[in-house]
């Protein structure tokens, strides 16, 4: 459930909207080009955990197959992208909240949910795991209901309704022109980084080997049906040019459905989104941190665990950076919040690319050394491999042409740069002292 609610977070209920607005009809494109890159990713990530699970999963593929610098670079840049999120999460469940308590302060609100987290993942990782089964299972259900209801109502079967599959090509599919999806690739790739937790949690579970293939197969499916399904439908159910961009084309979508109190319930299953991403994002964090720790890239008292076997330091330290970056939120909002969310804006393609060019190294060892252990293949080794690491650079070179991501691109290099400057600077150096 980890996995199947994993990919599906408020930036689809909400963020949908503003992608198809846009690229137009071609967003199913768009989404299927930036899943195709996320499912190549996931096979290749599903490789590497099945031969050898591990916490930290591809940190420690990484330092194992380029070398410490790369281990240290993806588990302090993934670390760094989750403690933004953390902070972001908690300020938009806040503005959910509010109005039901107009005279209380968004910051409490930003608090009490970063509290209510910071608390299920202390108490012991079942305790996370079970927090995020209801939550996954909440976002879950509602994807398949709306499935289920669209493809009724674009059929022309639901009451009231006329068949409307034709919406998807009422002012040609290619309304806003082909660069157009390109562009919407820039835009969705970050609504689908996440699926790779699921890799970092079955180190945890009992049957880490199992756990990881089978979330890796099924990738391919939640993909094509969660997003590329739903964006389709989307398009289908109300011509492309009348779908809300600034709040849910979920919502609007259920409201054509005749279903009472649509926005209602698609605000708490936004809510649940908000609060699920909470959850797994301090789990992720904290668990990236204390992998850090054991090769010496994180302080020594990072490593210390409580009674149950959670790394409390590394959540908590995890958890109070989110709280400065809530209370920059209100106190410099447009300098140190906008550097700590923006800056985060491609370091999901730089961990896709040094998963990618571990993978590649990690293969050829395996190949050589132990091939029993390649119980599940990357697909057309290594021409896809290749192929996928040419999709995330032409990717992120885009970012560089476009006005609204330009300057994410040009943050995350700087955050790139300085986890890269304090490795050489540092780690290193100590490294080659002891």
């Amino acid at each position: 459930m980890i996995a199947l609610g994993g990919i599906i977070g408020a930036s689809l209920f909400i963020g949908s909207g503003a992608v198809i607005e846009t690229v137009g009809p071609a967003a199913v494109l768009s989404y299927a080009l930036g899943g195709a890159i996320v499912v190549l990713v996931m096979r290749m990530l599903g490789e590497m955990a099945t031969a050898a699970p591990a916490l930290g999963s591809f940190m420690e593929y990484a330092r194992a197959s380029l070398g410490n610098w790369a281990g240290f670079t993806v588990g302090w840049l993934y670390w760094y992208f989750w403690v933004g999120v953390v902070a972001f999460e908690a300020v938009a469940g806040a503005k959910l909240l509010q109005p039901l308590l107009p005279s209380v302060p968004q910051w409490v609100f930003s608090l009490l949910l970063m509290v209510l987290l910071t608390g299920t993942n202390l108490v012991s990782v079942r305790s996370f795991g079970e927090t995020e089964f209801w939550l996954a299972s909440v976002k879950v259900v509602t994807i398949v209901v709306f499935l289920a209801l669209g493809s009724l109502f674009v059929l022309g079967l639901w009451p009231g309704a006329e068949f409307s599959v034709g919406n998807i090509a009422l002012d040609g599919f290619f309304a806003t022109g082909g660069f157009s999806v390109v562009h919407g690739v820039v835009i969705v790739i970050f609504s689908y980084f996440g699926t790779e937790i699921v890799t970092i949690v079955s180190a945890e579970s009992d049957e880490p080997e199992r756990a990881v293939a089978k979330a890796t197969r099924a990738v391919v499916w939640r993909v094509l049906l969660f997003y590329v399904g739903s964006v389709a439908l989307l398009i289908m159910i109300t011509p492309w040019g009348d779908i809300p961009s600034e709040t849910s084309p979920f919502a609007a979508a259920f409201a054509r459905f005749g279903i009472p109190a649509a926005g209602t319930v698609v605000n708490v299953v936004v809510f649940t989104a908000v609060l699920s991403v909470l959850n797994s994002g301090l789990y992720t964090a904290s668990r990236m941190l204390f992998a850090l720790r054991r090769h010496g890239f994180a302080p020594r008292w990072i490593q210390d665990v409580n009674a149950r076997g959670v790394p409390w330091k590394a959540i908590v330290l995890s958890t109070l950076v989110g709280y400065v970056a809530v209370a920059m939120s209100y106190v410099a909002p447009d300098t140190i919040f906008y550097f700590i969310i923006n800056s985060a804006g491609a370091v999901a393609l730089f961990v896709y690319a040094i998963i990618a060019m571990s993978q590649l190294r990690m293969r050829r060892r395996l190949e050589r050394e132990a091939p029993e252990l390649l119980k599940l293949r990357m697909w057309l080794f290594p021409y896809l491999t290749w192929a996928t690491l040419a999709l995330i650079a032409a990717v992120v070179l885009t970012m560089g042409f476009i006005g609204e991501t330009r300057s994410q691109l040009g943050l995350s290099l700087v955050s790139l740069a300085a986890i890269l400057l304090v490795y050489v600077a540092f780690v290193r150096r100590r490294t080659a002292v002891s």
